[in-house]
């Protein structure tokens, strides 16, 4: 049974990180480049 656990539990996180990589790559390198833009703005202002 616990091995069972386990491989579900390494399964779903794989598919957590494909889903992930999946968002992350449907930016376009301007949509990046604002979003880093943006998030540096964020981090000096406080």
């Amino acid at each position: 049974m616990l091995g069972v656990a386990a491989f579900v539990g390494v399964a779903a996180s794989g598919v957590m990180v494909a889903r992930a990589q999946r968002k992350r790559a449907a930016y376009t390198p301007d949509q990046i480049r604002e979003r880093l833009h943006a998030r540096l703005a964020e981090a000096e202002g406080r």
